[in-house]
């Protein structure tokens, strides 16, 4: 066996990688560069689960980052246990093959109750009086505290939300060459963030040299750390960000259409699932359609391709076309246009905003929220305003963080759809270039075997 380590660098694309990457550039002329094939959806949790199984979403089940649970009425996103995620995985693959190999699983998703010998997850701890704290949940257990211990907490507020930043992903790098050192394991996976924010937030024709510059030094050093010890080394990404020019309020069409149902709390609208003709959970570039009876199948498909900023609407033909026909999806699955994407809200008036809807909440919220690292411009002094609401909060007075605008505007990348150009897609490095000899792409279901083709060679 190859000792093998696996960088995830989200929304690194060919087209990123020059002058503000020079760690990055310099391993993929060593070595060799590719692009990869992505998956619709083009989504966190959809692509990763293809790549650690090789099979497409109708194997593994992950159709997108949350779906409706149909017996429950309930969506739910960003789920953890990695038991939601079917096939054998890749470490699972390597163990059969040899019971000497071990996987270490750095803050890749579905990492609870994970297979892999090691691993690494964001979980907050969430407190009975609504205050959220953070914390990361590992196993073996005891790894919690030594690496919160040595490295400090986990900076959860830098990993999400308006203070995203390199200081996430900086910490995510450092634990994980702990655990390199200290564990030895024959595989290392690890997942750094950082270009998802700030590509999604200004757009990948934004000013984001700092940033690329971040997360190369980052990343530069951990490659560099495993190949000085003859570690084989695969840099990966699972989907491009492209810049958006404005959303889709697939949802309030479906409202105004009468499909939708909602009911009353404290002045706000919650969305009611179960009720609902037909409603969205919208993920980024893709968004699935829940509809209540067949019969009006068609009569809500006929709507959704009238709307502007919508390429396709896919029935049961389309989702077995594109490897989406699961039971978890829905019964329709809307793509937008390339340079647009889907807000989750339902609601018709921002005054009847659910109290959620203006905090960075990633379990409450019927759909994704790119807005949540946007601290609202309408905010005079936002330091103030957030220093205030943690005084109170220090002082014991329930408040919320509301300080998220409502303007999905201000949104100008995205990802989910297939990109155009593959230079805008995901790419996959390599230091063994003999492996990808002869490929002009790689598929992102052939991610598994060419990662077992690294441990324990291509005949291996």
């Amino acid at each position: 066996m190859h000792r093998t380590l696996v960088v995830d660098i989200v929304g690194l694309t060919p087209e990123l990688i020059g002058e503000h990457t020079p760690n990055l550039k310099a391993f993929a002329e060593r070595g060799g560069m590719r692009p990869m094939s992505a998956i619709t959806p083009a989504v966190t949790c959809s692509a990763q689960s293809t790549m650690v199984t090789g099979g497409l979403p109708r194997d593994h089940g992950i159709v997108a980052n949350g779906w409706y649970f149909r017996d429950q009425a309930e969506v739910w996103l960003w789920r953890q246990s990695n038991r939601l995620v079917a096939g054998e995985k890749i470490w699972e693959a390597a163990k059969r093959r040899d019971p000497d190999f071990t996987c270490a699983k750095h803050f890749w998703w579905y990492n609870m109750y994970s297979s892999a010998d090691i691993s690494a997850t964001p979980r907050p701890q969430y407190y009975a009086d609504g205050r959220k704290g953070p914390d990361i949940y590992t196993h073996p257990p005891e790894l919690r505290d030594e690496l919160q211990r040595r490295f400090g907490q986990f900076p959860l507020f830098n990993f999400w939300g308006p203070n995203a930043n390199i200081a996430s992903s900086e910490w995510i790098a450092k634990t994980a060459r702990h655990v390199y050192d200290s564990r030895v394991p024959t595989l290392t996976m690890v997942y750094l963030p950082h270009l998802d924010y700030c590509l999604q937030k200004f757009g990948p024709s934004g000013d984001n040299a700092a940033e690329l510059r971040a997360i190369d030094a980052v990343a530069g050093e951990l490659i560099d750390h495993a190949m000085q010890q003859g570690t084989r080394v695969i840099v990966c990404s699972e989907y491009g960000i492209t810049d958006v020019s404005g959303p889709v309020h697939i949802n309030r069409a479906l409202r105004q259409a009468g499909l939708i149902a909602v009911r009353e709390e404290r002045g706000g609208e919650l969305l009611d699932p179960g009720a609902s003709e037909a409603f969205a959970l919208s993920d980024h570039q893709i968004a699935h359609v829940y509809v209540k009876r067949p019969e009006r199948i068609e009569e809500v498909r006929a709507l959704l391709e009238g709307l502007d900023g919508v390429e396709s609407v896919w029935g049961a033909e389309g989702k077995r076309e594109h490897g989406l026909d699961h039971p978890r999806s829905g019964e329709l699955v809307a793509i937008s246009a390339p340079d647009r994407w889907f807000t989750y809200y339902y609601f018709l008036d921002d005054d009847r905003a659910p109290d959620f809807a203006r905090l960075v909440e990633i379990h409450r919220k019927p759909g994704y929220d790119p807005v949540e690292m946007f601290v609202d411009p309408k905010i005079a002094l936002p330091p103030l305003a957030v220093g205030w609401r943690l005084l109170k909060k220090m002082l014991g007075f329930r408040m919320l963080m509301d300080v998220i605008p409502l303007d999905a505007s201000l949104v100008k990348g995205s990802h989910g759809r297939l990109t155009d150009r593959a230079e805008q897609g995901p790419v996959f490095m390599t230091s063994e270039p003999e492996l990808v000899e002869g490929e002009p792409a790689v598929e992102a279901t052939a991610f598994k075997q060419l990662v077992l083709d690294h441990l324990f060679g291509r005949d291996g």
